[in-house]
């Protein structure tokens, strides 16, 4: 089947800065796809070039198989878009709004607009430049589900929400991939992403840097394991066992070793076997973790080949 969203080498330059390095993706009709990474990772460049809003310098894009600068109104009505910043007219009411948004679609949207507004505590009738940017996202998420789209490309939306609303969205997008939609969902909260996600995407300084079913993600993340035994033990002899990382001896005891263990106990098991074990402790981590261990490891070439960055805020709003 051809990829409802597939990004082949996707480059951007912003002047002498690289956003981004040679992009790939592939998401699936029907998946809840997340696509993760901290503010300033490449994200909503990402999803500009997606949605046309920007033009790669190097790579292609194809949205249902049509590039998107190509694919017009009728690829356009194929999509809820949430950009990460929003932007609305200042002489309109919410309410009024959306009705100018569904008549645009020729009436598409109208009959969900109230039901939408109710399930997100929205005032309809409150001008958009009184409206809190919690508010405003709210109406950002409205226009995006109202028409029931093939494809939802969310930027960041649960930003500005409360926790209850936060709740609310993710059975709103739960719903849409019940329904058939695919969603791309990007977001720097893993919690979040990993409720819904069947797989995500892990991009780190403008590279993809891992493609993951959740629950392999889960599963790589590993246990922290804590061995205490009665007598000193060496550290090497732990150091380099398969599977075992990160492995240290408590200095002030000498008989305390911690470690993270990822896949296959027994090669642990067996060399602590060899010593009397007084205590054993493992904890499973967080699928956060993990994805904390992308961004606490070297760059690698990823800085050896980034052009140096221009100065001032434009060029840090246009990398973000």
């Amino acid at each position: 089947m051809t990829p409802v969203i597939r990004a082949q080498g996707l480059v951007k330059d912003y002047g002498s800065t690289r956003a981004l390095h040679g992009v790939d993706l592939d998401v699936q009709a029907g998946e809840v796809f997340g696509f993760l990474g901290p503010n300033g990772a490449g994200k909503s460049t990402t999803i500009r070039l997606l949605m046309d809003l920007l033009r790669p310098t190097a790579g292609t894009v194809e949205i249902f198989g049509t590039a998107p600068a190509a694919g017009g109104p009728g690829l356009r009505e194929r999509i809820g878009y949430l950009p990460g910043e929003l932007s609305f007219p200042a002489r309109m009411s919410a309410g009024e709004y959306l009705a100018y948004l569904a008549a645009l679609r020729g009436g598409r949207g109208r009959r969900r607009t109230g039901e939408l507004a109710e399930r997100l505590s929205l005032d309809l009738s409150r001008p958009l430049r009184a409206l809190s940017k919690g508010n405003k996202q709210k109406v950002g998420l409205v226009q995006a589900f109202m028409h029931e789209p093939e494809l939802l490309v969310l930027d960041e939306p649960t930003s500005g929400l409360d926790p209850l609303l936060q709740r609310e969205f993710l059975h709103l997008a739960r719903e849409a991939g019940a329904g058939g939609a695919t969603v791309f969902l990007s977001s720097h909260m893993l919690q979040e992403v990993e409720e819904v996600a069947g797989r995500v995407a892990i991009i780190r300084e403008g590279r993809v840097v891992d493609v993951d079913d959740v629950r392999a993600l889960r599963a790589r993340a590993g246990q922290q394991v804590l061995l205490r035994f009665a007598g000193p033990v060496s550290l090497a002899e732990f150091a380099e066992l398969p599977g075992v990382e990160d492995a240290a001896l408590d200095p002030s005891d000498g008989v305390t070793l911690s470690c993270l263990l990822r896949g296959d106990p027994m090669p642990l098991l067996t060399a602590a076997a060899r010593h009397r074990v007084v205590r054993w402790q493992a904890e499973d981590r967080e699928l956060e973790d993990l994805f904390l261990d992308f961004y606490r490891r070297p760059a690698g070439p990823t800085t050896a080949d980034r052009p140096a960055p221009g100065p001032g805020a434009a060029h840090q709003e246009a990398v973000r």
